[in-house]
């Protein structure tokens, strides 16, 4: 049996999450401005170059797997996957969880790519340009949507606190490599995918905080163990 987290614990949670949310938004309205008025783009050029000087044979090869983990086909089948999995096993929560998280997470990258309508740099290593806008990066934000998701699933199960700090730092490491992936291979700019991160910051707390309020209306202080995921 899993206790209860204390009022306090909660209140505290809550705390950090409206935090977390309301930081990220600020961050991307900040990113998005300057964004629009080109005062990125010093940065941006300069970090794209810096990494650009340890390219390698190998390197260009893990960066594409990472590429690939990030992409929408990948988090396409890794979704229905973990879906059938939540419904297999009745978790109704997480598989409702999980599929608002994703269905949002796309609809809020292609609304943001269309309003922002951004031209890609100059892609390395003759890769093809993909043909959708630049901001923000969609592999950034719907990699940190998917595995974000999944491991906050899989750490609700977890009792010790050794293997959540695992599971979230593998999580972090992953989605930081498929951001680092887009900026080596030259698809995008550093400031997408930091605007990608942002955006799915905002949308994966919004979504959770969502549930929480939902979860105290609809049960009470008391989860009667009506909550699965």
């Amino acid at each position: 049996m899993f206790s209860h987290p204390s009022k306090r614990a909660r209140q505290a949670r809550l705390a950090i999450g409206l935090g977390t949310a309301l930081a990220a938004l600020l961050f991307f309205l900040w990113l998005a401005e300057e964004v629009l008025e080109g005062d990125t783009q010093a940065f941006d050029d300069g970090l794209r170059t810096l990494i650009h000087q340890y390219a390698s044979s190998g390197l260009t090869a893990l960066m594409q797997v990472f590429s690939f983990l990030g992409s929408l086909a990948c988090l396409s089948g890794l979704s229905i996957v973990t879906g059938l999995y939540l419904a297999v096993v009745k978790r109704w929560r997480g598989l409702v969880h999980l599929a608002i998280i994703m269905g949002g997470g796309l609809i809020l990258e292609n609304g943001l790519k269309i309003g922002f309508h951004r031209t890609r740099p100059v892609s390395f290593f003759g890769i093809p340009t993909p043909p959708t806008y630049s901001f923000p990066s969609g592999h950034a934000l719907l990699s940190l949507c998917f595995y974000g998701a999944a491991a906050y699933l899989m750490t609700r199960r977890f009792k010790g606190y050794g293997a959540r700090i695992l599971v979230w730092s593998s999580t972090a490491l992953l989605v930081g490599f498929i951001g680092l992936s887009r900026i080596y291979l030259g698809v995008h700019y550093p400031s997408d995918v930091l605007a990608g991160y942002a955006a799915a910051t905002i949308w994966v707390m919004s979504v959770a905080l969502a549930d929480r309020f939902y979860r105290r209306a609809a049960l009470g202080p008391i989860d009667n163990g009506l909550s699965k995921v």
